[in-house]
């Protein structure tokens, strides 16, 4: 095995050996928990929906590749392609969307009683559904082109000038136009709800940060102290991701860029390798953020991990 492959699988299995085990915990805590009241707040759900995009793509993508790469399986050929490329692009587009509404529900959630606000954040709570609906339409919409472009790998003597190389599979554009057409499009897909959900969190700061000074003085009294804790608490969480993702998916698209204005890169998938990375990076590290931020996700998964020593003792108890 080439030592850049090797490299390259490791690097996928460690993405894949963070972000399934993590996503699922947060998957299963929220599960957990409508099970038991029947019911999700709105927030709830939306990371629940973010746990699942991310489990996707880091479960298509780097589970795949590491396969691929250790040469364990081979699900690379021109449906494959197809499907892996399509899905991966689908469900990492999602969880860009996913993550500003997170921030823009949490913005709205702090907004002053008897605010216009107040209102638009009942109606989203209200629509969530029709809002997870249009963002799956909408993303798989702009994926489409993965669909029509994306092959098998063949030699380098039979890939055209106008495409891109991920590796065990390229996706080859009829034209040039095309290419940065859709290139465009993408950039554009990531930019806006980066650009909402930076907006979004510098509100939800400026707004904690007013209201920290205004109950100051009234921490000692009773709710408002709880309530203030309550808003930081959530104010870091959403401030996290948004971090997160603004690095990681600078870097993603600052990669892209380049793919899209240098020449010959259909000879080496180093570049594409790098995007892939960076964009899984956010799948794999942002349920880590959730677990260690959030009390209700952290609650129940030590509750479970405390009932299990119990329920093995007892099990034990019972077969004396």
């Amino acid at each position: 095995m080439q030592s850049e492959v090797f490299v390259r699988g490791m690097l996928y299995l460690s993405l894949t050996v963070v972000g399934v085990p993590g996503n699922a915990a947060v998957i299963w805590a929220f599960l957990h928990q409508l099970h038991q009241e029947k019911r999700l707040l709105p927030a709830d759900a939306i990371v629940l929906h973010l746990a699942s995009v991310n489990l996707l793509v880091v479960a298509v993508r780097c589970l795949l590749e590491t396969l691929a790469s250790f040469h364990l399986a081979s699900v690379f050929g021109d449906t494959g392609c197809r499907a892996v490329i399509f899905v991966y692009r689908t469900s990492r587009s999602l969880s860009i969307w996913l993550t500003f509404s997170l921030s823009a529900y949490q913005c709205l959630s702090i907004a002053p009683p008897g605010s216009r606000w107040t209102s638009a954040r009942t109606l989203a709570a209200r629509y969530l559904g029709c809002i997870f609906v249009f963002l799956w339409v909408l993303n798989t919409c702009m994926s489409s082109a993965a669909i029509l472009f994306s092959l098998a790998r063949q030699n380098d003597s039979a890939l055209v000038s106008h495409g891109i190389n991920v590796q065990f599979c390229y996706v080859r554009f009829p034209s040039k136009l095309s290419k940065e057409a859709n290139g465009a499009a993408q950039v554009g897909r990531d930019v806006v709800p980066m650009t909402l959900m930076a907006v979004a969190s510098l509100i939800l700061l400026l707004f904690l940060y007013k209201h920290s000074r205004q109950v100051k003085g009234l921490r000692s009294g009773g709710g408002a102290g709880s309530r203030g804790g309550a808003e930081h608490r959530a104010a870091k969480v959403v401030v996290a991701l948004v971090t997160l993702y603004v690095v990681l998916y600078g870097v993603d698209n600052g990669l892209w860029v380049y793919t899209l204005t240098i020449k010959k890169t259909m000879r080496s998938s180093l570049i594409s390798d790098l995007r892939i990375f960076f964009s899984s990076l956010y799948a794999a590290l942002s349920p880590l953020v959730i677990i260690a931020s959030n009390r209700k996700v952290n609650g129940r998964l030590r509750c479970a991990t405390q009932e299990k020593p119990v329920q093995d003792k007892a099990t034990a108890l019972s077969t004396l």
